[in-house]
């Protein structure tokens, strides 16, 4: 019953069932990863994300037709992957990915800006969009590795291709401003898009979750108010 309450509240905050999904496969892919046939089912995850991302895109003022139109090749390229031996691909649809992540990640922000008031959704979305940040800037990276390999290096394997999960963790650490942690990049190109990051995660937290959190005060102070002004009206 209760799993039946959690799924219909959050069917009325689509934000909130994206930024599960999102959360759901950063958990998962570290398992998935070390298995043989780790390529389809990460492929496969990448496929759901899409299509979550192109629903809660239809409800911002972002253009569906957009998200669809990079979100078809990304497809065909992710199925050519998984059922071929394609490794040149890779770059192609890395790159795909990280503009409709980004497209997505502008189209929840201009969502959450249209109005003055902060709803439920537009927290969670607050949320979501930190995410596809992250999951852009991710495939971004993953783009510069196949065009420069040996761009990243990390404390284990140093001189292996760094995989989707740690470029994930460095994306996390350098857009949250927290450090960079293990995963370092060494290339002027590969630093220069870390530094991109950065500033986009500052502006981020600065422009939009400080407005959100801005709206969210100013209506429990005016709630506060209108419940001591309806108690004073009572008593006198």
């Amino acid at each position: 019953m209760r799993l039946t309450r959690l799924f219909i509240h959050t069917r009325h905050h689509p934000s909130a069932i994206l930024l599960m999904v999102q959360l759901t496969g950063m958990l998962l892919y570290p398992f998935i990863e070390p298995s043989p046939d780790s390529h389809v089912a990460f492929n496969a995850f990448g496929i759901l994300v899409l299509a979550f991302t192109i629903r809660m895109v239809r409800r911002t003022p972002g253009e569906t037709g957009i998200s669809v139109a990079l979100a078809v090749p990304i497809i065909i390229l992710l199925v050519l992957q998984s059922l071929f031996d394609m490794p040149g691909l890779l770059r192609w649809s890395s790159g795909l990915e990280a503009l409709f992540y980004l497209y997505a990640a502008g189209s929840l922000v201009a969502y959450m800006m249209e109005d003055q008031r902060a709803t439920t959704d537009e927290l969670f979305a607050a949320a979501a969009t930190f995410t596809l940040l992250a999951w852009g800037f991710t495939h971004l990276y993953i783009l510069v590795q196949e065009l420069q390999p040996g761009t990243y290096a990390a404390a284990v394997n140093a001189a292996a291709p760094r995989t989707w999960t740690e470029l994930n963790y460095l994306s996390f650490a350098l857009l949250s401003s927290t450090g960079i942690g293990d995963v370092i990049p060494l290339t002027p190109h590969a630093r220069a898009l870390a530094s991109v990051e950065m500033l986009v995660g500052l502006m981020y937290l600065a422009a939009v979750v400080a407005r959100l959190i801005g709206f969210t005060t100013t209506s429990k102070v005016a709630r506060r108010r209108g419940r001591d002004a309806d108690d004073t009206w009572d008593q006198d």
